[in-house]
C-alpha cells in the first residue's frame, strides 16, 4: 500500500506537537506563577499573544498565575500629570502622590486589561490586588546605592504571602491576576516590584516554574566582564546554578538586580526552577514550557555537588536540580 502524501509543513505541526507532550506530561496539573511586564503589555500584538500564551497553559493542564507591574503604564499616566518619574538601584521612588497613581493604573487600568484578554477565550481570569484578602503585606524598604541605604518613599519588599484567595480561584479553574501592589501592616499601600513579588508568590504557591517577562534576552556573558566587543557577539546564558547568580548578583546592572534576584531567592525558596524570557518574543513562554532547548536564561537549586565556574552560554545540561528526587530527571533535556 502507497503511503499518503503529506505536505512538509504538516508534518513539521506534528513534530513540534509530538515535542511538547513529554512536557505536557511533566507540567499537568502544576502551578506557573508568569510575571508579565515590559514592552510586551505595551505592543498590541504581544498582549494578545500573551493572553493566549495563558490560556493555552489552562487549556493544557497547567495552573498559571499571573503577576504584573506596568511601569509603562505608570510612566505615561506621571507624564500626563506632569509628575516626574525616577529610580534608585531599579526601584521606582514613590512619593504618596506617586503610590496613588501607581494604585489606579495597576489594578484599576492594566489589571482590567489583562483579565479583558484572556476572558476573550473563555470565563477564566479574576483580577485582584496584592491588597486583597492580605495576599501580600510589605514592609517599607530602603535601596542600597554605592553602599549607602536610601530612601525610596512608599516601596516594600515583601514580608509575608497569604495565598488562600489564590489557590481558591486555582481549585476553581480560574486564572489569578494579580498587580503588586501589596498592603502595609502599618495601614496604607506599598508600592512593590513585581519581579519579587511574583517570586515570593511562587515560593508560597509551591508552583514548578516562575517565568520572568522582560525586555532582553536573558542575562549576558557581558555582565560577566566581557569586553564590548565580545559582548555583541555573546549570546543569553542558558543556565546558572544559584550559587552561580549569587556570585554575580552584584555586578548586574540595576534594571537586571531585581529580576535576577527574583530568580534567586525563587530557587531558594523550593521553586525548582526560574527563568528570565524576553517578552518581545511572540509565545515566549509557550517556546520556553514546551519545546526541548527552552529559550532564555534558566536558574535552578545548587546542585548536591560544588559548583563548576559561571557557564558560558550553551545548552542546558542533561539534568535539573529540583525539589523532589523524583523530578530529577526530565523528559529529555533540562528545560
Amino acid at each position: 500500500m502507497t503511503a499518503p502524501q503529506v505536505s512538509s509543513a504538516a508534518l513539521e505541526k506534528a513534530a513540534t506537537l509530538i515535542e511538547a507532550l513529554p512536557w505536557l506530561e511533566r507540567f499537568h496539573g502544576q502551578t506557573v506563577v508568569v510575571k508579565y511586564g515590559g514592552n510586551a503589555m505595551t505592543d498590541a500584538g504581544l498582549r494578545r499573544s500573551f493572553a493566549q500564551d495563558v490560556v493555552f497553559l489552562h487549556y493544557a493542564g497547567l495552573r498559571p498565575v499571573v503577576v504584573h507591574g506596568g511601569g509603562p503604564q505608570i510612566n505615561a499616566q506621571l507624564d500626563r500629570l506632569g509628575m516626574q518619574s525616577t529610580f534608585r538601584a531599579g526601584l521606582r521612588v514613590t512619593t504618596p502622590e506617586t503610590m496613588d497613581v501607581v494604585r489606579m493604573v495597576l489594578t484599576g487600568q492594566v489589571n482590567r486589561e489583562i483579565v479583558g484578554l484572556i476572558n476573550e477565550h473563555g470565563p477564566f481570569a479574576v483580577g485582584m490586588s496584592g491588597e486583597d484578602a492580605h495576599l501580600l503585606t510589605a514592609r517599607r524598604l530602603q535601596a542600597n546605592v554605592d553602599g549607602e541605604l536610601i530612601d525610596i518613599g512608599e516601596v516594600g519588599e515583601v514580608e509575608s504571602v497569604n495565598p488562600g484567595a489564590v489557590t481558591a480561584l486555582i481549585a476553581d479553574g480560574r486564572i489569578p491576576v494579580v498587580s503588586s501592589v501589596a498592603r502595609s501592616e502599618g495601614g496604607g499601600v506599598l508600592n512593590v516590584n513585581a519581579d519579587t513579588a511574583a517570586a515570593a508568590l511562587a515560593i508560597e504557591l509551591r508552583a514548578t516554574k516562575l517565568v520572568l517577562l522582560t525586555d532582553v534576552a536573558g542575562l549576558y556573558p557581558h555582565w560577566m566582564g566581557l569586553d564590548a566587543a565580545s559582548a555583541t557577539q555573546a549570546r543569553p546564558i542558558s543556565q546558572l546554578t544559584a550559587d552561580q547568580l549569587a556570585e554575580m548578583l552584584p555586578g548586574l546592572s540595576d534594571g537586571m538586580i531585581p529580576k535576577m534576584g527574583a530568580c534567586l531567592t525563587a530557587v531558594q525558596g523550593g521553586v525548582p526552577q526560574a527563568h528570565v524570557l524576553d517578552g518581545r518574543l511572540p509565545h515566549a513562554i509557550l517556546l520556553e514550557i514546551f519545546t526541548d532547548a527552552g529559550i532564555g536564561t534558566m536558574v535552578v537549586p545548587n546542585p548536591l555537588v560544588p559548583s563548576p565556574p559561571v557557564p558560558s552560554p550553551s545548552v542546558r545540561s542533561q539534568t535539573v536540580p529540583t525539589r523532589e528526587a523524583e523530578e530529577l530527571e526530565p523528559p529529555h533535556v533540562s528545560h
